[in-house]
């Protein structure tokens, strides 16, 4: 089969020397990025203090409108944020929770760093959460979420895409009830930018974060946060910094906030990372959402046909138009073939619950799917796994 995303192949170098499947929790690094980071060098070497009014300081906004057009946003709607979590610190430190709207729902699958935070924030700022279960660990009954969302909901703070499995939710009808409700909607978008086509202006979202870690092969540190024009010049957020503010030379005691997407920035930017940050997000619009969605839909396919095949449990839907990037499923000793793998450079990741995380991108070829799961079929027939039997990795 002719497939001419593999063109990409050769802008990124881990691809000659790895199986590299691992896209859902660091895409493959573009060769562009070494010299990125050395012209941040240069300019730091060379500037010195000047380098901040040549570029630096316009960098958050600036690297906002790389990452625009893979959300649907326009220029000047995205700013680059330490990470997720700051981000929904931010959102929640910006809504009013004592007007009679004191809630906030979110999934029992939602990604843990964003529970952490809302439920650290929520009793400070006169909040509860509501989390809605999940029957299966797979998806959540969007009937059950709907029913959740009434009238003391402030806000709903749920993933686009289930980490573990890769489950779709309809963000758009979940806004749309949610507007009905009179509740804001903040959506993580981690694991949909970068695989699945997202355009905020049609699901009308209030607040959309996520980063180019993963499937935007942008690197740690660049993470993006989309704030509907009409909720951002009604909002604004306790957690902030300089950044934000309209005259931020001035220094100025009173906190006077900018507009747009410059409002939700805060203290000294992370500037490295934002150098690194837009390479791969550039390829990614070249090679095309569409492009990408089809070809992730074709591949996580054949993993769940392999997987059938050898009778392990999937945990990820079956329903192509449910389901993101990543294929999980189950395999008898799962967490130390997982180590076998990443030993033989086959490079996936496991996740308690879930099992082994396959995530193919628009770089990867049809033998590298093949591949990964013969070679699990090897490790469990060689007994090749009881080498990890246990041992724990801090990360996995």
């Amino acid at each position: 089969m002719s497939d001419p995303l593999l063109r990409y192949r050769d802008a990124f170098p881990i691809l000659a020397k790895s199986t590299y499947l691992v896209s859902n929790s660091l895409g493959a690094m573009p060769a562009a990025v070494a010299g990125d980071l050395a012209a941040y060098a240069e300019r730091w070497a060379a500037l010195g203090v000047k380098a901040w009014a040549s570029d630096w300081w316009k960098k958050p906004i600036e690297v906002g409108d790389t990452i625009a057009p893979l959300l649907g946003a326009a220029p000047g709607e995205v700013a680059m944020v330490a990470n997720v979590s700051i981000a929904h610190a931010e959102i929640l430190s910006a809504i009013d929770f004592t007007d009679g709207r004191d809630t906030i729902v979110m999934t029992a699958l939602d990604f843990p760093s964003v529970r952490y935070v809302v439920d650290g924030m929520a009793a400070r700022l006169g909040a509860r959460v509501v989390v809605v279960p999940s029957d299966d660990g797979i998806g959540i009954s969007e009937e059950r979420l709907l029913a959740a969302i009434d009238d003391r909901t402030a806000l709903v703070a749920i993933s686009h895409v289930l980490f573990r499995s890769a489950y779709i939710l309809d963000a758009a009808r979940i806004v749309q009830h949610a507007h009905a409700m009179g509740a804001l909607v903040a959506l993580d978008a981690y694991h949909s930018v970068g695989v699945i086509p997202v355009d905020v202006k049609a699901l009308d979202c209030d607040f959309l974060a996520g980063g180019v870690l993963k499937w935007l092969c942008g690197g740690p540190g660049g993470c993006f946060l989309y704030v509907k024009p009409e909720v951002s010049a009604r909002l604004a957020p306790a957690l902030t910094g300089w950044q934000a503010h309209k005259r931020p030379f001035a220094f100025e005691d009173r906190m006077e906030y900018a507009d747009g997407a410059w409002r939700w920035l805060s203290g000294t930017p992370q500037v490295p990372a934002l150098y690194a940050a837009t390479a791969g997000p550039r390829i990614v619009h070249e090679a095309g959402m569409a492009n990408i969605r089809a070809k992730s839909t074709r591949q996580t396919s054949r993993l769940i046909e392999l997987a059938d095949a050898r009778g392990y449990k999937v945990n990820a839907p079956r329903d192509t138009a449910r389901r993101g990037g990543t294929v999980a499923f189950d395999v008898p000793h799962g967490y130390e073939v997982a180590q076998e793998l990443l030993q033989r450079d086959v490079v996936i990741d496991y996740r308690p619950g879930a099992g082994i995380r396959v995530a193919p991108h628009f770089y990867t070829t049809d033998d590298e799917l093949e591949r990964c799961v013969a070679t699990i079929d090897e490790i469990i027939a060689t007994s090749a796994w009881q080498r990890h039997a246990g041992t724990r990795a801090v990360v996995t």
